[in-house]
């Protein structure tokens, strides 16, 4: 699997599916999750409402997927990130929504995936902590996706996303 980073908007990807950094609700929140529900419409939201009727809540560090609706990926695999505290490692809990969100792929039989940087946002999750965990993860799966693509909204966030590929790089 390839395994790229680009500084960009997930939400203009053309890609196979996006990872969404979600709540545990479903129905859209601020950031990422609110981005990719706006740009998806309506069906997305549909989407997201059957999804959730269906299994109540999605726990941290799990993976379900919706279409995409008006998006230009075809669909959107829903992660939710662990809240960042100093005072307990969650660490396993943050590697887990990558590896569900490229399981939840696999199952889709999709090619291409692009992910944000999960819990790096509004949970506080540390960007060079977050960064070295999502590659480190995302390297060590052996998936059916031909690409992993992280795209990152701030330079921050793809310094940091580029400096644990280039670390890790073999």
């Amino acid at each position: 699997m390839r395994i790229t980073v680009v500084r960009g908007d997930i939400i203009d990807q053309d890609v196979d599916a996006v990872v969404n950094a979600a709540n545990s609700g479903l129905l859209g929140g601020g950031g990422v999750d609110g981005a990719i529900l706006r740009a998806g419409g309506q069906a997305q939201l549909d989407a997201r409402r059957a999804l959730r009727d269906r299994i109540g809540s999605l726990s941290t560090g799990q993976a379900a997927a919706t279409i995409a609706g008006d998006m230009r990926a075809r669909w959107v695999i829903h992660v939710v990130g662990p809240v960042w505290t100093s005072t307990e490692d969650r660490g396993g809990l943050l590697g887990s929504c990558y590896r569900e969100a490229l399981r939840v792929a696999d199952e889709l039989g999709a090619r291409t995936v692009a992910f944000p940087a999960v819990s790096a946002g509004v949970y506080g999750w540390p960007m060079r902590s977050a960064a070295d965990i999502a590659v480190t993860t995302i390297r060590a799966i052996d998936a059916g996706v031909d690409e992993a693509r992280f795209v990152l909204f701030s330079d921050g966030a793809y310094a940091e996303f580029s400096r644990a590929l280039d670390r890790q790089d073999p």
